[in-house]
C-alpha cells in the first residue's frame, strides 16, 4: 500500500508552495486533522472505483478530500481541540471552515472549481439539513457527496479527542447506512459498503 508521504508528493500536492504551506500549518497547529485529511483522500482513492470514478473526475475528487479541511488552518485550536459539548458559538466558528477553505482553495490556480465545490460543501446533507448552503440531493456535487461518505467513516473509525472511543468498521458502515438518504448518499454509502475491510484499513500506516 502506498504511504501517506508518498501519495501526497506523488499525486496530490504537484509541488504546489501554497498547498504545501497551508498543510505546514496544519501539521504544526492540528496533528489529527492533518491525519485526518489524508486519510480520507487514501479512502476516496479507494471508493472512486466501485462509484466509476476515474481520470480527471477521480483527481479532482481525491485532491478534494485531501484539501477539505484546510479551513481549519484558520479556526482557534483550542476550539479544534475542545473536549465535551461546543458552545453555540463554537460551533457557529467551526462550521465556518468549509467556506474558509474553498477561499483559500479558490485563488490558486492549480485546483480548479471541481476541488472547491468538494472543500466548500463537503458538510452538505442529502436531506438538505447541512451547512454552508442547506444544498439537498443531487444540488450537492457529487464528488462533495463522496467526500461526505468517506469523511464520515474516518471520523467514526478513527481516534478523536471528542470521542471516548472509535466505531469498528462494522459499527462505522451500520451508521453510514442508517443515516442513506437523510445525511449521506445512498449510492454512495452502498459503494462504500463493496469495499473489504482489508481495502478500508488504512490505519495501520498513519
Amino acid at each position: 500500500m502506498i504511504g501517506p508521504s508518498e501519495f501526497m508528493d506523488d499525486l496530490y500536492t504537484d509541488n504546489n508552495p501554497d498547498a504545501v504551506k497551508w498543510f505546514e500549518m496544519l501539521m504544526r497547529k492540528h496533528p489529527e486533522t492533518y491525519h485526518h485529511c489524508v486519510r480520507v483522500a487514501m479512502l476516496a482513492e479507494k471508493i472512486a472505483e466501485p462509484l466509476g470514478i476515474g481520470g480527471a473526475e477521480k483527481d479532482s475528487l481525491i485532491r478534494g478530500c485531501f484539501m477539505h479541511d484546510i479551513g481549519k488552518t484558520m479556526i482557534p485550536r483550542g476550539i479544534i481541540e475542545h473536549r465535551g459539548p461546543l458552545t453555540q458559538q463554537q460551533w457557529n466558528i467551526i462550521k465556518l471552515h468549509p467556506v474558509v477553505g474553498a477561499e483559500l482553495v479558490e485563488v490558486n490556480p492549480a485546483f480548479g472549481p471541481d476541488v472547491v465545490a468538494v472543500v466548500r460543501w463537503h458538510h452538505e446533507r442529502w436531506d438538505g439539513g447541512g451547512y454552508p448552503d442547506g444544498l439537498k440531493g443531487e444540488e450537492i456535487p457529487f464528488n462533495a457527496r463522496v467526500c461526505s461518505v468517506v469523511d464520515a467513516f474516518d471520523s467514526m473509525t478513527s481516534d478523536r479527542h471528542y470521542r471516548l472511543k472509535r466505531l469498528t468498521m462494522s459499527e462505522a458502515k451500520l451508521e453510514l447506512l442508517r443515516h442513506s438518504e437523510t445525511q449521506f448518499d445512498p449510492d454512495v454509502v452502498h459503494a462504500l459498503m463493496k469495499l473489504s475491510d482489508d481495502m478500508l484499513n488504512i490505519y495501520s500506516i498513519l
